[in-house]
């Protein structure tokens, strides 16, 4: 792993410790150096336990940001097979921060539709850090409905900080755009579920994540602002990122409590991106068992059963 997040600096240094002297005992192979090495091992592996025990709410968003963390490709290329990507809206043009397509999830024909962040800075800037526009959104409602069409279940794999804010977004009818998928996902009737793989952020994450089961990997978030922009607004203050974290409640814990999220996913010990397989195929088991619960269930009563989950939201902590 080369990135090392703020909290992690000193496994950083341990790992590193090892990873030099096993670099020096390559280029001598006289120096016996393997006892340190696994004593430093085991000392970071105790580090890691303990960065990773209980975790705060800003951690979690800096672990759901990593750049090494597994993105939609990664999840489409591993968990999908015939993968055919469906492009553009029909009405401006290809966003490419919104990917999807037809594809199979072992036999079962699927619609995958999800945001896409990039694994570098060229391909970040492409697919402009995972922020749909208008045209992103419109072309989800464009695929929702041919799988509704042909009785395709639709999954959909959340990673992002918000929809795009930029000038031509908002002419074109940003807000419009969220609404009417949100809408189109509440209207399908077939199967939907989501997962939650990194940041879900705002209208932006639940314009494809109004969905029957909602899954989150375990160090996800999902909120209705950043941490940084609910400082901004109630403090004037981007720096109280920390405290904003903590009022937001935007952890998998929290929103499970609240009947936000359906089903945690464990991640690996230090998070996704240290067992990206490991991760994956996570995800994948809980997809297909989500799916497997809506079987038996016919259109109309996936389409009111969706519904009535978000008009309870809230129910339990008015009825407290």
């Amino acid at each position: 792993m080369t990135n090392y997040l703020d909290f992690e600096k000193p496994l950083a240094e341990i790992e590193g410790k090892a990873a030099e002297l096993r670099a020096m005992a390559r280029a001598n192979a006289e120096m016996d150096i393997e006892t340190e090495a696994q004593a430093l091992d085991k000392k970071a592996a105790d580090l890691l336990n303990s960065l990773y025990a209980d975790l705060t709410p800003w951690r979690k968003c800096q672990v759901a940001r990593h750049p090494e963390r597994p993105h939609c490709r990664d999840y489409i290329e591993a968990l999908f097979t015939e993968y055919t990507p469906l492009a553009g809206d029909r009405n401006f043009a290809d966003d490419h921060a919104v990917l999807g397509g037809l594809a199979r999830l072992d036999d079962r024909p699927v619609m995958v539709i999800g945001h896409e962040k990039g694994h570098d800075t060229r391909s970040r800037i492409a697919h402009n850090f995972g922020m749909a526009r208008p045209e992103g959104y419109r072309k989800a409602i464009r695929l929702m409905r041919l799988a509704d069409r042909f009785g395709l279940p639709v999954v959909t794999l959340v990673d992002t900080p918000g929809a795009y804010p930029g000038k031509g977004a908002e002419e074109r009818g940003q807000s419009e755009a969220i609404a009417r998928s949100t809408e189109t996902c509440l209207d399908l009737r077939v199967p939907l579920v989501s997962v939650i793989i990194g940041e879900g952020g705002s209208g932006g994450a639940v314009a494809l994540a109004t969905a029957n089961r909602v899954a989150m990997l375990e160090h996800a978030v999902y909120s209705v602002i950043s941490p940084e922009g609910c400082a901004s607004i109630l403090w004037k203050d981007a720096d109280k990122m920390r405290e904003a974290a903590e009022a937001l409640r935007l952890t998998a814990q929290y929103l499970r409590e609240l009947g936000v999220c359906d089903r945690i996913i464990r991640e690996p010990l230090g998070g996704a991106h240290r067992a990206t397989a490991q991760t994956i195929e996570s995800v994948g088991e809980a997809i297909r068992a989500m799916l497997v619960e809506m079987d038996d269930m016919s259109g109309d009563d996936l389409r009111a059963a969706r519904r009535r989950k978000y008009l309870d939201l809230g129910a339990k902590g008015l009825a407290a």
